[in-house]
């Protein structure tokens, strides 16, 4: 029976109620120990007759085992993950240790999480309960987080328990806060509990509420003031030391052994000279429980096996550990391995060689929590300085795939002293320029890279060019001196020409080239930076695992910084470009794409750099289309950790193709994958994008909301923000607040970024609107370099359009006639209704009204085909103004559909089926036929098969 706890019953039953009827959610109780968390747990699980209900716990001491949460949870359901689509299967299989290979990706492992439960729940509503998840592993906390977030329309409810001081966090998960009971329930408990205490008053106030207290602190001998969880060890303290020796042994044995897997502990206790009838004394008092049937020992509650662990001496620790190491056979290399390195009492050889064996075992399925800190405690115990070296750089790489970025650092810093050998060091100022990466220190993280690559750069020149092409990335915020001192080492290096990467690499140099060249070119002349194209890649990190972490490999392998974690930029063979002339021999994006591919490049990862860096020179096209591959490539073959790379590039490619809805698309899947899958960095530049998206259409509130969360996450999405606010001012009329954003993002340090750069043209407009023509003169002569270059006919159009402005009357009209042949010869609908409507103003205020209204009414028309609100009330009040008829509005078929409801609704219209979506867009497949439900009467169709009359308009 629980007390005082009706607030907390009714949300539980909500949440019961709302997946028993196909809304899945999930909620996290909080509180502090023996609040009652464990008993809500308890009541849910008798709440639920006729449910499956999964449950699993965190124990203190397994939180360094990866997974372990995860397969306990699963254990009784592992039976049937023959359901599950093929890479599913196959990723969850090899990262529960069920088959050998590779580690699945944690998305991938996420979403196999989520269709099981979802197949679960088909015949029976699901429930998952995990206690203490404080001390649950590192990657069973972020499968289950990932899992929970993407729940949809499934008859799931998960229920999660913990502590706020320590382990994993789920946030973003909706919680509940457990606080202590009211003084009449813990009463009314407390005389339930112990009907005959001679002092009651003592004990509750000792107790402040919390019921694990007032069912323990009868049974001690103190209860001083004491925080509940120092007064419950007392308590438990005093028990224990009353039971007989031998029984102490075997608890302390029982507390040390994480699995609690009674075979394991019968093994042990034979080792140390007991036998189960020594258990029986701890038995008689309850305090732990031996399930047969299950075959695990049980403690009464966690703080129990603390305390028995705790009070215990050295000695007895040691003898236990030695004989839990004894008792573990093969099949648990890891939990052997740590327990004879938990034995050790000084430098071991064996013990460091068996647990860095484990770790790197464990890292291979995916655990590279566990894996660090096996090789941080190996390096510790080895007598060999030279394998002391190699598991503390293996610590730090695996703490960098984690993202434990802080830890990796820290690791590298005690671990780097100026006699280390050069591939070491350069290994460890590589994850120290991660971690400053991570945190915005730009200048410091740049210099920590390349002083890592010029270390190995003979000896190992392809490692030393995957630390350099991070290296660029970082170099991006920190400069442009920055970048074209990075681009000429990297291109300098002497690597094979049958490389993968060697066209790739001579692509980038062709587009960074001329940014490179221009280094103190007019420096009076070109005040807002504008000169160059710049890089074009905003925090478009090409990281696998979105980190900025490189990865950096094996020492052993004599490879150097090897970068196997994932940067996509790989063995960056340079040929023989000089970065300040790069530009004149360099392939075009679809040659070098063919050549890596036939050198073998690793797609989609390998060509992702150089995808997003097309967008520099304005190859804009070619990026769309390459983009679209990479995208398909990489959900085939599972690159998730890719993915919001490849789908931004796309988003912009879109969107200056004039595909703004496709775009929103594309960048809010990019924004939910960046999340899942640990990639904070990034999600400044989809803000900052989704911003700009929203500024098209005048959308004002989620402009600013949006622009405030890429500022706050700084670097990668500032300039897609300020290029958002001016257009969202100039769109409204606010010429004065737009053309400060624009000069500030033009003539600010971001000023070669493609953003900026394309934000030329509206800085012109605003400055014409307030006569201040002059403050254009530089960011306009550069923007012309950077568009003769591109030589695309839209580009030529933007340049005739911003002359038009300028010029005076007997001028302008040959300007933008001149810009309006490009657009048709090569159309770009958003740029080409902003001079349609620029001109049709320039007519009439010219007193040519009835010149005016064709490009008026086809601004206007253009305009509310893209969605762009304000833009298509201005033409309409211009067109007003000329005596004409508004233009009639069209097609609105698509309005209101969400973005997920979007692309689901488009895959499905090309024939895929429920679980062929779900596989791709991360969802399970009820939810998506959940959303195409709530689709169909936005469309106006009621089935399936009528879909494909609204494929034109979606596209």
């Amino acid at each position: 029976m629980l007390y005082g706890r009706g607030t907390e019953r009714a949300a539980v039953d909500r949440l019961l109620a709302a997946a028993g009827g196909g809304r899945a959610g999930a909620l996290v109780l909080r509180g502090e120990p023996g609040i009652g968390k464990s008993a809500l747990l308890d009541a849910a699980a008798e709440a639920a007759a006729g449910w499956r209900v999964l449950r699993a716990a965190g124990v203190e001491s397994e939180a360094r085992l990866p997974h372990a949460v995860l397969s306990q949870l699963l254990a009784p359901a592992l039976g049937e993950l023959d359901g599950l689509p093929g890479p599913q299967r196959a990723a969850l299989e090899r990262t529960l240790g069920l088959a050998d290979g590779p580690a699945g990706d944690r998305l991938l492992v996420g979403l196999a999480v989520l269709t099981l439960l979802g197949d679960l729940a088909e015949r029976q509503p699901v429930l998952a309960l995990v206690d203490d998840l404080q001390w649950a592993d590192p990657e069973s906390a972020a499968v289950l987080r990932l899992a929970a977030r993407r729940l949809g329309a499934e008859r799931v409810a998960l229920l999660l328990a913990t502590r706020e001081d320590d382990g994993p966090d789920p946030a973003g998960l909706p919680d509940l806060r457990i606080g202590p009971l009211a003084e009449p329930d813990a009463a009314a408990l407390l005389h339930h509990l112990a009907p005959e205490l001679p002092d009651p008053a003592r004990v509750l106030a000792a107790a402040a509420g919390n019921p694990l207290a007032l069912r323990e602190l009868p049974h001690g001998a103190d209860t001083g003031a004491l925080p509940p969880a120092g007064r419950l060890r007392l308590a438990y303290h005093g028990q224990v030391s009353r039971l007989p020796g031998r029984t102490q042994r075997w608890l302390l044995l029982a507390a040390l052994e994480e699995t609690g897997a009674l075979e394991v502990l019968l093994r042990a206790a034979a080792e140390s000279g007991l036998d189960a009838a020594d258990l029986a004394p701890a038995e008689e008092q309850g305090l732990l429980k031996v399930d047969l049937t299950a075959g695990r020992v049980a403690f009464r509650h966690p703080l129990l096996r603390s305390a028995v662990a705790d009070r215990a001496p050295l000695v007895d620790r040691l003898a236990a550990h030695r004989a839990l190491a004894a008792a573990h056979g093969p099949a648990e290399p890891l939990r052997r391995a740590w327990h004879r390195a938990l034995a050790a009492t000084g430098r071991d050889a064996d013990a460091a060689g068996e647990l860095a064996a484990a770790a790197g075992a464990a890292a291979a399925r995916g655990g590279h929590t566990g894996a660090s800190a096996a090789y941080e405690r190996a390096a510790r115990l080895s007598p060999d300085p030279g394998l002391a070296r190699r598991w503390t750089v293996e610590a730090v790489e695996a703490a960098l795939e984690a993202g434990e970025v802080d830890r990796a650092e820290r690791l590298a810093l005690a671990a780097d002293r100026p006699d280390a050998d050069p591939v070491t060091r350069a290994h460890l100022l590589f994850a120290r320029g991660v971690a400053e990466f991570w945190r915005g220190e730009h200048g410091p993280a740049h210099r920590r890279l390349t002083e890592a690559a010029a270390l190995v750069a003979d000896p190992h020149p392809g490692p030393a060019a995957r630390v350099l092409v991070q290296a660029v990335h970082v170099a991006w915020y920190d400069g442009l001196p920055a970048v074209r001192d990075t681009l000429t080492a990297l291109t300098a290096l002497p690597l094979p020409a049958d490389d993968p990467l060697e066209p790739v690499v001579r692509y980038l140099a062709a587009a960074l080239g001329p940014l490179v060249g221009e280094q103190g070119q007019e420096p009076d002349a070109d005040p807002a930076g504008a000169g160059g194209a710049g890089v074009g890649v905003e925090g478009e990190g090409v990281e696998g695992t979105g980190a900025g972490r490189a990865g950096v490999g094996a020492p052993a392998a004599g490879a150097g910084p090897a970068g196997a974690g994932g940067t996509g930029a790989g063995r960056a063979g340079a040929g023989a470009v000089d970065a300040g002339r790069a530009s004149a021999g360099g392939p075009t994006l679809p040659e070098a794409e063919r050549a890596a591919r036939a050198a073998g490049a690793a797609v989609p990862v390998d060509l992702a750099l150089a995808c997003g860096a097309g967008l520099v020179p304005g190859h804009d096209a070619e990026v769309l289309d390459l983009a679209r591959r990479l995208v398909r490539e990489g959900r085939e073959a599972g690159a998730f950790g890719t993915l919001p790379t490849l789908l931004f590039f796309l988003a912009e490619a879109e969107l200056f193709d004039g595909r703004p809805g496709l775009a929103a698309d594309h960048a809010a899947e990019a924004l939910g994958l960046a999340r899942d899958t640990g990639q904070p960095l990034w999600t400044g530049q989809l803000h900052g994008f989704l911003a700009y998206l929203s500024a098209v259409r005048g959308d004002g509130d989620p402009c600013r909301e949006q622009a405030a969360a890429a500022f706050a996450r700084g670097g990668a999405g500032a300039p897609w923000a300020r290029w958002a606010l001016g257009v969202l001012d100039l769109g409204a009329g606010r010429a004065e607040d737009a053309f400060g954003q624009l000069a500030a993002l033009t003539g600010g340090p971001h000023a070669h970024h493609v953003s900026a750069v394309r934000a030329v043209p509206d800085l012109v407009e605003a400055a014409v609107r307030l006569r201040r023509e002059e403050r254009t003169a530089g960011p306009l002569a550069g923007f012309e370099r950077w568009a003769a270059r591109a030589d695309r006919p839209w580009a030529r159009a933007l340049v005739h359009r911003c002359h038009a402005l300028l010029a005076p009357d007997e001028l302008a009209e040959d300007r933008y006639l001149a810009a309006l042949a490009e657009h048709a010869e090569q159309p770009r609908p958003w740029e080409q209704a902003r001079t349609e409507l620029l001109y049709g103003e320039w007519l009439r205020r010219g007193r040519r009204k009835a010149e005016a209204r064709a490009p008026l009414r086809s601004a206007e028309q253009a305009f509310r085909r893209l969605g762009a609100g304000p833009w298509a009330e201005r033409a309409r009040l211009e067109l007003d103004a000329t005596g004409g008829p508004a233009a009639a509005g069209p097609d609105r078929t698509v309005a209101g559909l969400t973005p997920q409801e979007s692309q689901i609704v488009r895959l499905a219209a090309q024939g895929l089926s429920n679980r062929e979506i779900a596989a791709q867009l991360f969802l399970s497949a009820r939810t998506v036929g959940h959303h195409l439900y709530k689709a169909y009467p936005k469309l106006g169709v009621g089935s399936r098969t009528e879909l494909a009359g609204v494929l034109p308009a979606l596209s």
